[in-house]
């Protein structure tokens, strides 16, 4: 009986807080003005409480926040920075109101995702203001190091959390993913450092540049605070500003600063994709913009979405009930126009392109092909999806997809003098050929032996034909002759030249993959393309 008055007494006080919202210290006197209180929530079995409990703690605000703005002030926790630097950059952000306008109003539709993160993890809601120091909310920023996204993820770094990369998407850019990989990483860094300012700025320099800042100051008898360690002037800044919109979005008013409102509710929803997608159509069944759609997809590069590799796709709130609505009624025709190709040889675009239908100029552009470029084997492409193609793109194929290059060959057309004893097969070896080309340039057979001082035509890289070399036959002596030699306008069949006049050398840039040379030769190291 005594523990249930004691929980009614409990109770009553509770919702008398409620009411009030306000409350005052034991020892405050009459009248005095009413303070916040930080809530205390129980930890532990829950228990009774006691009169002295209820007497010793101020009575808690229970409103919820009128806006995210309120809501991010709740959640600072970090340590204030004040510093010259700091002054620096409020006056630097407060001087430009046009550009706070604009990179608040884009963080509207994902600031809500990242501040219930950040709240679910227990960190400080500093962070969530950090894709403003990062790229001004843009998900689609890529800094001249190859960073990319709101949160700036290196390729190795991103790989290293996660976020995948390959031609159909960039979880770098990508919303949900990348958020979560920045939370982890920063509280990786927070546990190696145990302060934030310190983890920051790893976050921005490296934790082992940051690492071996703090151990030179260690060595040297000195603090090792952020303020206190020696490190890059970018680095040096970035706290600072983080701290300054800090201290703007804590009081906009002492900055002349209007925040646009953004509701405490979230933006988007995520939506289950059941089978591959156009992105023009995704958009149309959910009734957005295609933009629209692209600032919350965005790593969705390309125009199609693959079901087996983006299983999710996020919708303003309202607009996912429309798009499974529209989705499930849709009978136009097929929900993807593009599928993908993995390709099984090396070719030039000119061959892709016409075995897959396209132009040359349409494949170049949806794939980002760069010019004079061959397209390797085991690479895929996005190419255009026929009516009879009823499966969607495999897992496998959508889940690691790349595109890889290696430069075409320029061939020169040259001609060399044969030496004691050359012959097709010795000729093709000096200048690692396939004697079936050179035969066939020279219109002999394989076992041909040329006479001595006969003109040879080979087609060489146009490195490779800077010199050429005038063998001396088995193993002999052998010397360099320039790039131009005397040429014959038609080489005679095993006999001397029919022509003394020189014949200027000529410079294919026929792909290498035209020419015999090419399926022998193709040279240099392939490019690795970037993620």
């Amino acid at each position: 009986m005594k523990f249930l008055l004691t929980a009614c007494l409990a109770a009553t006080l509770f919702l008398a807080g409620c009411a009030t919202g306000t409350g005052t210290t034991p020892d405050a006197a009459p009248g005095a003005a009413t303070q916040s209180a930080t809530p205390v929530y129980p930890a532990g079995t829950l228990k009774p409480i006691t009169s002295g409990d209820t007497k010793s703690r101020p009575v808690v605000t229970l409103a919820p926040p009128t806006d995210m703005w309120d809501r991010i002030r709740r959640g600072f926790k970090m340590p204030d920075l004040d510093s010259d630097l700091v002054r620096d950059r409020e006056q630097w952000y407060a001087s430009r109101p046009d550009y706070i306008q604009r990179m608040t109003e884009r963080s509207n539709r994902y600031i809500f995702h990242i501040v219930e993160e950040l709240e679910r993890r227990d960190m400080p809601t500093e962070i969530a203001l950090l894709p403003y120091i990062e790229s001004a909310f843009n998900p689609q920023a890529v800094s001249s190091a190859r960073a990319a996204g709101m949160w700036q993820f290196m390729p190795a770094t991103g790989t290293d959390y996660d976020l995948k990369q390959n031609i159909f998407r960039d979880d770098r850019r990508d919303v949900i993913a990348s958020t979560r990989a920045a939370l982890d990483y920063l509280q990786r860094l927070y546990g190696m450092f145990g302060d934030w300012q310190l983890a920051l700025a790893a976050y921005n320099w490296g934790e082992g540049n940051v690492g071996k800042a703090i151990a030179r100051n260690q060595r040297l008898g000195l603090p090792t605070t952020y303020s206190d360690i020696n490190m890059p002037a970018e680095t040096r800044l970035y706290v600072p500003k983080l701290q300054a919109v800090k201290n703007i979005v804590a009081n906009p008013a002492r900055f002349n600063v209007d925040l646009p409102l953004i509701a405490n509710h979230p933006y988007f929803q995520t939506v289950v994709l059941k089978r591959d997608l156009d992105v023009a159509l995704a958009a149309k069944l959910a009734d957005v913009q295609i933009e629209d759609f692209r600032a919350l997809n965005p790593s969705a590069h390309k125009p199609v979405l693959l079901a087996a590799g983006t299983p999710e796709i996020l919708l303003p709130w309202d607009n996912a009930a429309v798009f499974q609505r529209n989705f499930e009624a849709y009978t136009q025709g097929q929900y993807a126009s593009w599928t993908a190709w993995t390709v099984t040889s090396t070719m030039t675009v000119a061959d892709a392109a016409q075995r897959s239908g396209m132009s040359e100029a349409d494949l170049r552009a949806i794939n980002n092909v760069p010019p004079r470029m061959l397209i390797k084997s085991g690479s895929t492409l996005i190419v255009p999806r026929s009516a009879r193609v009823q499966e969607d793109v495999a897992a496998a194929v959508a889940d690691t997809g790349q595109l890889s290059f290696q430069p075409e060959i320029v061939t020169r057309r040259t001609v060399v003098k044969a030496g004691r004893s050359d012959s097709v097969a010795s000729i093709a070896r000096r200048y690692r050929l396939s004697p079936a080309s050179v035969a066939e340039w020279n219109d002999v057979k394989t076992t041909h032996a040329f006479q001595r001082g006969f003109e040879v035509v080979v087609y060489l890289p146009v490195r490779a034909a800077r010199t050429a070399t005038v063998g001396s036959g088995a193993g002999g002596p052998r010397s360099t002759a320039p790039v131009a030699p005397k040429a014959t306008g038609k080489a005679a069949r095993g006999g001397a030249s029919n022509s003394s006049k020189a014949a200027p050398a000529k410079v294919s840039k026929t792909p290498a993959a035209s020419k015999p040379v090419a399926r022998e030769k193709r040279g240099g190291t392939p490019s690795k393309q970037s993620r």
